[in-house]
């Protein structure tokens, strides 16, 4: 039994409780400052790379269907003309990506 003249102080703050709440904020510091940026990386990198691999397939479907077509169009035993034609239209947009790869110097 407590003494008339001794009363305990309640005590509303509990270090341990303080101390247990600094190092959980340290450590949510930490992981935002370093996790999540780190994370938003390679979501972007795998992200990427994906867009470039269906890009890639898409690129290359589209030209076979379009040597087909031609070859369809200009008749049987003429897919030399649809050949010729993709493979123009591909020179002519890597003349153009050719000329802007780096800025011209004047």
């Amino acid at each position: 039994m407590a003494q008339p003249g001794r009363q305990v102080a309640a005590r509303d703050d509990d270090w341990t409780v303080q101390a247990a709440d600094r190092i959980e904020g340290f450590v949510a510091s930490i992981h935002d400052k370093t996790t999540v940026p780190l994370t938003t990386a390679a979501r972007a990198i795998v992200y990427g790379i994906l867009a470039a691999f269906a890009g890639g397939t898409a690129l290359v479907l589209s030209a076979i269907i379009a040597v087909r077509a031609l070859d369809v169009i200009t008749g049987k035993g003429n897919v030399w003309i649809a050949h010729g034609g993709i493979g123009m239209l591909f020179l002519l947009i890597g003349v153009l990506v050719w000329r802007y790869r780096r800025p011209s110097e004047r």
